[in-house]
């Protein structure tokens, strides 16, 4: 049998020390909603996931930096988590709340109008509008991971319509986060210690191929 060369064996250990490193910095990121999840009755503790979520997404966008930074200069995993947070947590933060306010008004008039005459018309344009918040959100954390410095208003314009205009791309990512929402309810701790990092590597990849039209050359995360 052939034996892996050094430079495979190194490679293929900082691949998993990239994946197990960020699956932990996104843990502790999380933490909040993790507990929640786990612990407690999402039908009887939605208002609070709903806040957790917006808290999580920091977490989200700093994962996304350790991605970036790894494909550039090969930085450390932790390092570059802690110098993403720092750089897009603001941010991020309002991305999350944004998104997370704007998701228990659609959902909660779905619910309402479900059961209504006009909810054969009105509940398919809420749901649509649902997944493309979800989809604009997505592409608006892996921006400012790329761009930190990028004015928020200008993110949010570029990924609702590139959400929209490639919106083939955009199901793509919501197929992959929708797997892994799946795999946490059925093995939480397979999906947190394990898959989280590389279920965001795809989402990240895809989105970045999706903002290519208006991403610049890279821009370092600031200090």
């Amino acid at each position: 049998m052939r034996r892996i060369s050094h430079g495979a064996a190194s490679t293929i250990f900082d691949v998993v020390y990239l994946g197990l490193a960020t699956n932990l910095m996104l843990a502790l990121a999380c933490l909040p909603l993790l507990v929640l999840l786990i612990g407690t009755n999402p039908a009887e503790t939605w208002p609070y996931l709903a806040a957790t979520a917006a808290l999580a997404a920091p977490g989200c966008s700093a994962a996304f930096t350790v991605f970036r930074e790894h494909g550039q200069n090969g930085a450390g995993p932790v390092r570059a988590f802690l110098r993403g947070y720092k750089a897009t947590w603001r941010k991020a933060l309002a991305i999350g709340a944004a998104t997370a306010a704007l998701l228990v008004v659609l959902l909660g008039d779905v619910r309402a109008l479900a059961s209504s005459a006009v909810g054969v018309v009105v509940v398919p344009l809420l749901l649509m509008l649902s997944v493309l918040a979800l989809a604009a959100a997505m592409l608006s954390l892996v921006a400012i991971a790329e761009v930190p410095i990028a004015r928020l208003r200008d993110v949010l314009r570029a990924a609702v319509l590139l959400g929209v205009r490639r919106w083939h791309l955009s199901l793509v990512s919501l197929l992959i986060g929708a797997v892994q929402i799946a795999l946490f309810v059925n093995l939480p701790a397979i999906a947190a210690g394990v898959t989280a990092a590389a279920a965001l590597y795809l989402i990240w990849a895809n989105c970045r191929y999706t903002l290519r039209p208006v991403l610049p050359a890279a821009v370092p995360v600031t200090d």
